[in-house]
């Protein structure tokens, strides 16, 4: 039998389930099962977080394939194997390239979704005749990770990393340094910056960043997935995704390197309290990136550049990160497999952000993420059996 019913009658939104017990997802046909999301409690709590249970309307394997940043790439790789466990006929496949690399398949149209750490501009979705809806799915703080034999703990005050990071400052013992460190032991030895030679949303907060707060390095360098690294000197050694430099600083005595802060915990590098707007030296940790997430509006559009953010409590450098999915998908089945999938990174998903080192989304950040999912399904009809 076959039945024809418009996707907005196939189920009860998404965002109906931030507010409620219970969510019939109900991507239901003649004689399909229902998808039904069971939240942890009601809405009103300050995190995102729910168990959730997901059947599709098919019996067939759907497989939808994804690129992009590898900052969440951690946290990705639990959700769609967890997601597979729970709903076999739903494969996930994702490849961790890089943000520049993720948004260039994407704009080609080469994957069903992508993935970046800076959200693409006007111009970019211009380009996409489909559409484009751009989901903040998880946040996480960007951290100074460092390989320096004998020196746990590191302060490293504005006007510091930003002339390590220009090649300013070359060598550990450096005056400025010893300043933010009265009661380390600070070797002679130089200082290899490493830096992504990908193109990378992660290199594009951190420059971001640094832009901000340094008219030199905005003069000097500026802002992008990819720059130009050491214009003053110094010691640099490019390295591909979080994983390579992550890789290169644990293999490098007396290197530092920019990593998401998942790789730096799940890998017991040590990494550098970092001076904030309120000129207070704070350490990174999911408490204090929480913190600079609690301060920062999310827009209308779902994107925000969180480039030097207000608080005593609060890490200078997070970021949200972004799924970029299409507004019309050619494939209804991909199509509902998508929404699924975004379905579990907002509720179970988020349960395991804090010990994989990412920050769990705010629940109102969580509603207005599942909000603008509902569009994906909405411009078809669908035919099951």
């Amino acid at each position: 039998m076959l039945t024809k019913l418009n996707s907005k009658t196939l189920k009860n939104r998404l965002v109906g389930g931030f507010s409620s017990l219970t969510l019939a997802f109900a991507l239901a046909a003649c004689g399909g099962g229902d998808t039904t999301t069971t939240t942890g409690g009601e809405g009103g709590g300050e995190t995102a977080g729910q168990t959730t249970s997901i059947e599709l309307p098919f019996d067939n394997t759907v497989s939808v394939t994804g690129a992009g940043a590898s900052f969440p790439a951690a946290i990705f790789q639990n959700w769609f194997v967890s997601l597979n466990q729970q709903v076999p006929q739903l494969q996930v496949n994702y490849q961790s390239v890089g943000s520049g690399a993720g948004i260039e398949q994407f704009t080609a149209q080469t994957v069903d979704f992508g993935a970046s750490d800076v959200a693409m501009s006007d111009e970019q979705m211009e380009a996409i005749d489909r559409g484009v809806i751009l989901l903040p799915v998880t946040a996480g703080g960007i951290v100074f990770a460092f390989n320096l034999p004998g020196v746990d703990e590191l302060n490293l005050s504005r006007d510091v990393y930003v002339d390590i990071a220009l090649g300013r400052i070359t060598r550990w013992n450096d005056p400025r340094i010893a300043e933010d460190n009265p009661d380390v032991d600070l070797p002679d030895r130089s200082i290899t910056f490493v830096h992504r030679s990908d193109g990378s949303g992660t290199t594009g907060v951190l420059t971001m960043h640094l832009s901000d707060i340094s008219e030199d390095w905005a003069n000097e360098v500026g802002q992008g997935t990819t720059v130009e690294w050491g214009v003053a000197g110094g010691s640099f050694i490019g390295s591909r995704g979080n994983e390579g430099v992550t890789a290169t600083v644990m293999q490098t005595e007396g290197a530092i390197g920019y990593v998401e802060y998942g790789y730096a915990t799940n890998n017991n590098i040590p990494m550098a309290s970092l001076e904030n707007a309120s000129g207070e030296f704070v350490f990174p940790n999911n408490e204090t990136t929480s913190a600079t997430l609690a301060n920062v509006e999310l827009p209308d559009n779902l994107r925000a550049f969180i480039t030097d953010p207000e608080g005593e409590n609060s890490y200078p450098i997070v970021t949200y990160s972004w799924i970029m999915v299409y507004e019309q998908y050619d494939d209804p089945q991909v199509a509902i497999a998508v929404e699924a999938m975004i379905q579990y990174a907002l509720t179970e998903g988020q349960n395991v952000a804090e010990e994989l080192g990412y920050i769990a989304l705010p629940l109102n950040v969580a509603r207005r993420v599942a909000e603008a999912a509902d569009q994906i399904t909405d411009e078809f009809s669908i035919t099951v059996e």
